[in-house]
């Protein structure tokens, strides 16, 4: 199994308004760089879900395993995590190589992973921070920093009427717009694993020189998870 870096530290963030819990871990592992040679030797990417703006790939065993191991006590303190609760693990590697120009509408904004509030969703960064990292955002419309299955009507709602005769621009997200506000941001350090809530409104920050680089070794590598939950 993969160990922690001896430099392990996690830092809790209470974001927004609404003060939802963002996990920022430090130094996450032992020898990140074996994860990156597994994903050049094994395995082929392919065009992840309509979500996505990228490919993806499955992620080893060890990795899912390491990471369970190693975050299980802190994940109970910070998102009240049962192992019971837990129904599934997800994870895979990850990387955006999507133009702008050939974005769907719904890339171009923030998203939620789920609408259960005890799922959460994770991305390590097997990158560096020129990559660009990951955001959280408010709706500015409804105030809106998380979206839950009761939420969802009015949301869908405010945004099909704000969106009638003003169109998401096709770009990604890198910030503040017109539709949502930026209210927190971590960079894409390497050996940084970031985890919130699935309906924690969050997009990747691109920008607009991002090169799109399809190399594994050099371009924006990450391993997303989702947890599921009962």
């Amino acid at each position: 199994m993969l160990n922690k870096h001896a430099q392990f530290n996690y830092t809790v963030d209470y974001v927004g308004n609404e003060q939802q819990p963002v996990l920022i871990i430090d130094n996450f592992l032992d020898k990140p760089e074996l994860l990156i040679d597994y994903c050049c030797q094994y395995g082929q990417f392919t065009t992840a879900d309509a979500m996505y703006p990228g490919v993806r790939k499955s992620a080893p065993d060890f990795y899912m395993h390491a990471l369970y191991e190693h975050l299980r006590p802190v994940l109970h303190q910070v998102f009240s995590l049962q192992d019971e609760k837990v129904k599934s693990i997800e994870t895979s590697y990850s990387m955006v190589v999507t133009p702008p120009s050939q974005l769907k509408p719904m890339q171009s904004m923030p998203h939620v992973d789920s609408f259960n509030m005890t799922e959460l969703a994770s991305i390590y960064f097997l990158c560096g921070k020129e990559k660009g990292g990951t955001s959280l955002y408010r709706h500015r419309n409804t105030g809106f920093e998380y979206i839950t299955a009761e939420r969802l009507q009015a949301y869908s709602a405010s945004m099909n009427e704000s969106t009638k005769n003003k169109s998401m621009p096709k770009q990604y997200m890198n910030g503040s717009n017109d539709f949502f506000e930026q209210i927190a941001s971590y960079s894409a350090n390497f050996n940084r694993f970031i985890m919130y809530r699935c309906t924690s409104l969050h997009s990747g920050n691109i920008a607009k020189d991002f090169d799109f680089d399809p190399d594994p070794r050099k371009g924006r590598l990450t391993l997303n998870t989702l947890v599921g939950c009962f």
